[in-house]
């Protein structure tokens, strides 16, 4: 397993408390430059909070430090694709009128000039998402949508992308184009991508370690070690993850890729 030394995101001991309630509890681990983490864990066990701590939008105890080539910072340019994207469905806001709201400072209620469509297109032909264009959102599949919400993510390219959910209301077509799409990227532009679902089985071919996650690190390693964990339906009930016959664990301060 590599370490931080050339390009990482790393989180020491992490707590995040709303009043006397513990969201996150001493959570210590990190992600490579190149590599894809998924995040699992059941409803409440703070993965959605992690990702907003690291945006910080949270205020929150510990550390998180991003390095690239040696030097250490506490800032990085990070892409986001959040869980759900709230607008009226009824709205006629297109597309390409969201896209290059996010991409140009210009207000879109002014009009989109040619250039700047030509700017959109470019972009979303990247996530094979070019024909949606003149589409309103309110009109797009949940992989559609998420498509979209990729490419604004990475315009700019980050050091850092975070998914939120990306399987929710996405069909299996869809989710299968859509982790197609997030592992090439991964490969062509090495950033680091920390992925939260619950997605357990169209997920794991994807990432390179799997971080069960229930207010603190419970367990992590290669995706088939976590889910071949015993104590996983132990502590979630089996109904959650559809696994039986689990035999080992690896926990992760005993783990050989700990390196916090």
């Amino acid at each position: 397993m590599n370490t931080c030394e050339h390009c990482c995101t790393k989180i020491d001991n992490l707590t995040v408390r709303f009043g006397d309630n513990v969201i996150l509890d001493n959570v210590n681990l990190h992600v490579n430059c190149g590599e894809v983490i998924g995040v699992v864990g059941p409803n409440g066990a703070g993965k959605t909070t992690l990702l907003r701590t690291i945006l910080g939008e949270i205020p929150s105890k510990g550390k998180i430090s991003f390095r690239v080539a040696g030097s250490a910072s506490q800032k990085t340019k990070i892409g986001y694709v959040p869980q759900k994207l709230q607008f009226d469905l009824s709205s006629p806001i297109s597309v390409t009128d969201l896209v290059a709201s996010a991409i140009s400072r210009y207000p879109v209620w002014a009009g989109v000039s040619k250039d700047l469509s030509e700017r959109v297109k470019d972009v979303l032909s990247l996530f094979s998402a070019e024909h949606l264009l003149k589409r309103r959102l309110g009109e797009l599949s949940g992989g559609e949508l998420q498509r979209v919400l990729l490419a604004i993510a990475m315009t700019p390219v980050p050091k850092l992308l975070l998914l939120d959910e990306p399987a929710s209301g996405v069909d299996i077509k869809g989710l299968s184009l859509f982790y197609q799409i997030v592992d090439d990227l991964r490969k062509k532009n090495d950033i680091a991508v920390i992925l939260v679902t619950h997605d357990l089985a169209g997920v794991s071919s994807y990432v390179d370690r799997l971080i069960l996650l229930n207010r603190s690190v419970i367990a992590q390693g290669e995706p088939k070690e976590v889910l071949s964990n015993e104590k996983l339906v132990a502590a979630f009930g089996p109904s959650l993850w559809n696994i039986s016959c689990l035999p080992n664990l690896r926990v992760s301060g005993d783990s050989k890729n700990d390196n916090h």
